[in-house]
């Protein structure tokens, strides 16, 4: 049996033991780590839609072939170019010499003159009336400055005049540009739902003594 001092110094002893501090359950420390993120799935992506155009049609959102210009109009306004099928031909004089026609002329020329001078020749078309004769006689009028006139006034200074199977309207006019004394004679043809204008400007005396040539030029235009 143990003595009471026995007892008493192995209890001290276990107390002493169990207090140091090595002997203590360490903390459990705990912590939660982020979870990986879950892939998602990939949204497939519509393929693009495929547009079947005509053939000869300019690509959409533009890029059009070069040279082609399918929307020109009169006095530089945005119009949409003369409908294939509904063209005018003509034959011009030996001694006009052709230039590059371009987005809005039709045909395009010059007329040359003793001393270098020069008239300039223009065919073009654009949808409609274009605003009605007394408006397109006025327009011309005011670029050889001068003043525009009534429906009365200008359907008593017209000439009207048959090409086979089409009619025009024949105008000639004498005015300035500047001080310089110049002419215009110009014929307007309706044909199929559009004007066609056939215009000489240049010197006074030039222009004048074109007329004749101008005159026989127009009896050439006929329907394509």
């Amino acid at each position: 049996m143990r003595t009471p001092y026995v007892r008493a110094l192995s209890t001290a002893l276990l107390t002493l033991f169990l207090a140091m501090p090595g002997c203590r359950d360490r903390e459990v420390t705990s912590y939660k780590a982020p979870k990986d993120p879950v892939p998602q799935p990939a949204v497939p992506q519509p393929a693009a839609a495929t547009v079947e155009l005509p053939a000869g049609h300019p690509p959409i959102g533009g890029g059009g072939s070069p040279g082609t210009n399918p929307n020109a109009g009169m006095e530089g306004a945005a119009q949409p170019a003369v409908t294939a099928g509904m063209a005018l031909t003509w034959k011009a004089p030996a001694h006009w010499k052709a230039k590059p026609a371009g987005a809005v002329r039709k045909g395009s020329y010059a007329v040359l003159g003793s001393a270098g001078t020069e008239a300039d020749m223009a065919v073009t078309a654009f949808p409609g009336d274009t605003g009605g004769l007394v408006a397109n006689v006025n327009r011309w009028r005011a670029q050889v400055g001068l003043e525009p006139q009534s429906a009365a006034q200008i359907e008593a200074s017209i000439q009207h005049v048959d090409l086979s199977s089409l009619h025009s309207d024949v105008v000639e006019l004498a005015g300035k540009s500047g001080d310089a004394p110049v002419r215009l004679l110009g014929a307007i043809v309706p044909h199929q739902g559009q004007t066609w204008f056939f215009k000489m400007t240049g010197p006074d005396a030039l222009v004048a003594a074109e007329k004749p040539a101008f005159m026989a030029f127009l009896q050439t235009i006929a329907p394509r």
